[in-house]
């Protein structure tokens, strides 16, 4: 498989949809799209020197020990998504963030799984889980100062009720994760 041609699509639609939320405001959008991109490429800087997880075969960043391009643009923009679309209300914030999260984790045991991305013994999936919850919670409530409620889009509570579309998705997403975790769980014990 062409991981390069995957690693620049994903970095073209970061840099596509981060373009779409910064149009909006230049200066709050573009303010939290600068945080977001600084904070993700220190974490996982630190976190690949120290040894937690590890870029064998970097494809697109050969001299970077990181996939810079690929962690400036993907989670700024699910960082910008994120506060752009989230529901007004907290109750419905979880469900939201918790469907974000499980796609996260997702990528990262398909990428687990390929020659780009390898976890070292001192780090494991529940480290990532509990990251991407803390990083984008603490991103809704900067962008909840930063971001005015004319400038976001928040969906509608209605929509996660019972049988709304939002509640359909946020099932589909969850279930399906929290199922093929299962598995992964079953193949990685057994191995």
């Amino acid at each position: 498989m062409n991981y390069k041609i995957i690693i620049a699509l994903m970095i073209i639609l970061g840099v596509v949809g981060c373009f779409y939320f910064i149009r909006l405001d230049w200066k709050r959008y573009g303010f939290i799209f600068l945080i977001s991109l600084m904070s993700a490429n220190l974490l996982c800087y630190i976190f690949t020197f120290i040894g937690f997880y590890s870029f064998p075969n970097n494809v697109l960043h050969q001299p970077f020990i990181m996939p810079f391009g690929l962690v400036s643009t993907v989670f700024p923009f699910i960082t910008l998504f994120g506060i752009r679309y989230s529901p007004e209300k907290w109750i419905w914030k979880i469900p939201f963030y918790w469907a974000i999260v499980h796609l996260g984790v997702l990528g990262e045991v398909i990428l687990k799984h390929t020659s780009i991305f390898r976890f070292e013994p001192e780090w494991d999936l529940w480290d990532s889980y509990t990251l991407w919850w803390i990083y984008y919670l603490l991103f809704e409530l900067l962008g909840g100062k930063v971001i005015p409620k004319d400038l976001r889009k928040p969906i509608n509570s209605d929509s996660f009720r019972y049988g709304g579309w939002a509640w359909i998705v946020f099932h589909i997403i969850v279930i399906s994760t929290i199922f093929l975790a299962g598995v992964y769980v079953g193949v990685t014990v057994f191995k």
